[in-house]
């Protein structure tokens, strides 16, 4: 079962913890692994990867650089990601939070450092996101030192396999993730066909400010998981109800805050990214955003629902929420939308997707239900 051999010391105190801590040192060592891949891939073929995903003659230097950059620091992105998640799970999670929270203001202010007062361009850019994890890991790594911490690495007991089935419980949150850089390049490509780079703009605009939104849906889906969990292990059926309805209530409300705010003020929006006041661009957000942040009332829910199922041991269905909504639906969707509204189709397209995909939710629910 183990990785390691029988005779292999233990990491810390026999029993459970001794299981996390070969558990926790394998999930550490496949982050790295899969880090280092895309180190390699990001050295060596950065640029084929880059016209891959739709840069063109005037993109494509300066995604090559962008992409290259991020790819080399893979790495410490993935064990940050990984880090972030046992040090909540550890009793820790204002740590995990502070760790969060290092990362994402020291991107927002390097990035400005680095590309005007240094004038480091795109490189520049791609250089604070990469620090970013850094200063996160630093944060995280003080959890280790504290006498409260049960966590301890040992790359000779770390337990591989088990570690290599856990990521099935994760299924669903990567395709959470890998469906966002889905979505991203099919709706280039089809946006670049119908308004070429102004649409494209446009667009990264909506995605940008979509990002932040469905970055606190994913908070609330993540921070329901390990509360979730224990529910679930001490057979609390009322507990378990209780938090997915309160969950999904809050998500629900946010989605009503941030389609308000992108409604009542979409000119200041697209201002702060529309910094030469191109009138065609500002149009064209103007009417995505109207459209695509419709989806948000069903986004919220779906990612809710996909970490509840994986926090009761329901992967598959999990997985089947984030397949649907984020390739199964979409793709056609877009296609077919796209063919007979334009750009219209576009944006209805991802509203349409992820109904389709709290629908599954709901209905894998209410089976689970059944059966318990």
């Amino acid at each position: 079962m183990w990785a390691a051999a029988p005779d292999t010391p233990s990491c810390g105190p026999r029993g459970e913890n001794e299981t996390a801590n070969r558990l926790f040192s394998g999930m550490v060592l496949l982050a790295a692994g899969a880090g280092c891949a895309l180190l390699a891939l990001g050295a060596l073929a950065a640029a084929p990867l880059a016209a891959l995903l739709g840069a063109d003659a005037v993109t494509l230097p300066l995604c090559s650089v962008y992409l290259r950059t991020i790819l080399c620091f893979a790495p410490f992105f993935l064990l940050n990601s990984t880090l972030q998640a046992f040090v909540r799970n550890d009793g820790a999670p204002r740590l995990a939070m502070a760790g969060m929270l290092t990362s994402s203001l020291s991107n927002v202010v390097l990035d400005w450092v680095f590309m005007y007062p240094m004038g480091m361009g795109m490189f520049g850019a791609a250089i604070a996101t990469c620090i970013a994890p850094i200063l996160s890991l630093c944060v995280l790594a003080t959890h280790f030192a504290r006498p409260a911490s049960r966590l301890r690495f040992c790359a000779r007991g770390a337990a591989l396999r088990p570690a290599a089935r856990a990521l099935g419980l994760g299924a669903s949150s990567f395709v959470c993730e890998l469906s966002s850089g889905v979505v991203l390049l099919v709706f280039n490509l089809l946006i670049l066909h119908f308004t070429g780079n102004v649409g494209v703009a446009a667009y990264g605009i909506i995605a940008n400010l979509a990002l932040v939104g469905l970055a606190i849906f994913t908070g609330v889906a993540q921070g329901i998981q390990p509360l979730t969990s224990h529910a679930y292990g001490t057979g609390s059926a009322t507990e378990l109800r209780q938090l997915l309805r309160l969950a999904v209530w809050l998500v629900l409300a946010l989605a009503v805050i941030i389609y308000l705010a992108v409604n009542l003020w979409p000119d200041p929006l697209i201002s702060a990214f529309n910094r030469d006041a191109d009138p065609q661009l500002a149009d064209i957000a103007r009417a995505g955003m109207r459209i695509y942040f419709v989806g948000f009332f069903f986004a919220g829910p779906n990612l809710v629902l996909a970490a509840y199922f994986s926090a009761v041991d329901r992967p598959r269905q999990g997985f089947g929420v984030a397949m649907i909504r984020g390739l199964i639906a979409l793709i056609p969707l877009a296609l077919v939308l796209a063919a007979a509204l334009g750009m219209t189709g576009v944006w209805l397209a991802y509203v349409l997707a992820e109904l389709c995909g709290l629908c599954a939710a709901l209905f894998f629910l209410h089976r689970a239900r059944q059966q318990s």
